[in-house]
């Protein structure tokens, strides 16, 4: 039975009574809920949410916005299943629903979110996967709806987002290889438009220039973000006529596909070239040498993206003034053996 009007029927009260009582309203007597709520999952009433929604202009639904792809899935880690716990954790406490809304690969981005938004299917959204200059940015506040970014953008607008922190990976990456004698030391980029690229490259080339050392392009290395990625730029450093000491991954499932092939050429990471990676992935924990990277807490990114977009939601601003500005999220190097040995000239 899903109807309200037979759950009416049934206890033999008004449609109206009921709908208030199954609304929690103060107008209805403790006897006739206790009646109305037992009798409702007991002969399996189920609510008109999208009704109500429409009615009520609000979904109570919030959008998470993925790349969704074959190399997607094929390398996922869990960093958005991380950050959806921490998100999950501030939503509930309003009966907010997150939604995962995966973009196939092949997509425009932006046309994949006008036709969520024209749906109606969310209230807010948080976008991911931020290119160099992106229209969703533009689209999201003109339409008014409120959001918030993983991730910069060059796109105009003063709009909320959180990013990772690529310059202090960049920078203490670099200082603790050139206190070890690296002279030579490569990065690896996505192949893509996404923003965090390039960030992540000026950010190694200025922790360069604060040591004197020249930057050289033929050391960034741009290949896909994935184990593949990984394969493929150890193949290219290999290739390289005057050879880098040191690599530095954007990436943190390519150290998987790095120590394979350099393997195969019987290059020993940690022995011939110092490696670090991005971030502290499960896949990688078993890595030998271990692989010295970076970590940081998904929940609480999780938690701090939540609250953000709340506070750009006029229901729950109040709750969420403190929410803060744009943040850098902070990274913490976890050392380990692939990067520990000393150039013998340093």
């Amino acid at each position: 039975m899903k109807g309200i009007r037979q759950l009416a029927e049934h206890l033999a009260i008004s449609i109206g009574t009921v709908s208030r009582a199954l609304n929690g309203r103060p107008d209805v007597n403790e006897e006739t809920r206790r009646r109305v709520l037992a009798a409702a999952e007991a002969l399996g009433y189920v609510a008109n949410q999208s009704g109500r929604s429409l009615r009520q202009g609000e979904t109570k639904v919030i959008g998470l916005m993925i790349e969704s792809s074959a190399e997607a899935v094929e390398n996922a880690d869990n960093f958005f299943l991380g950050v959806t716990s921490g998100l999950q954790h501030v939503f509930t406490r309003h009966k907010l629903d997150l939604l995962l809304l995966p973009c196939p690969s092949d997509e425009d981005p932006c046309e994949y979110l006008k036709r969520m938004v024209a749906r109606r299917v969310v209230d807010a959204m948080i976008i991911s996967n931020m290119q160099r200059v992106d229209r969703r940015v533009d689209f999201l506040s003109r339409a008014r709806i409120p959001f918030i970014a993983v991730g910069r953008s060059l796109s105009a607008g003063n709009f909320p987002w959180i990013d990772l922190d690529f310059e202090g990976v960049a920078e203490r990456a670099v200082e603790r290889l050139v206190a070890r004698g690296h002279r030579r030391i490569a990065i690896t980029a996505p192949s893509s438009e996404v923003n965090l690229g390039y960030v992540f490259v000026e950010s190694y080339r200025r922790a360069l220039e604060q040591y004197g050392l020249p930057f050289d392009p033929s050391l960034v290395i741009r290949v896909k973000s994935s184990e593949q990625g990984g394969y493929q730029a150890a193949r290219e450093l290999l290739l390289l006529e005057d050879r880098p000491t040191a690599v530095i991954l954007i990436y943190e499932l390519m150290a998987i596909g790095l120590y394979r092939r350099l393997m195969e050429s019987g290059v020993l990471p940690g022995r011939d070239l110092a490696v670090i990676g991005f971030r502290d992935a499960p896949r990688a924990r078993f890595l030998q040498p271990s692989l010295s990277c970076f970590r940081m807490s998904l929940y609480d990114l999780g938690v701090a993206l939540g609250q953000m977009l709340l506070a750009r939601m006029p229901a729950y601003r109040a709750l969420y003034s403190d929410a803060g500005g744009n943040r850098i999220w902070p990274l913490e190097l976890v050392a380990g053996e692939s990067d520990a040995f000393r150039l013998t000239n340093a």
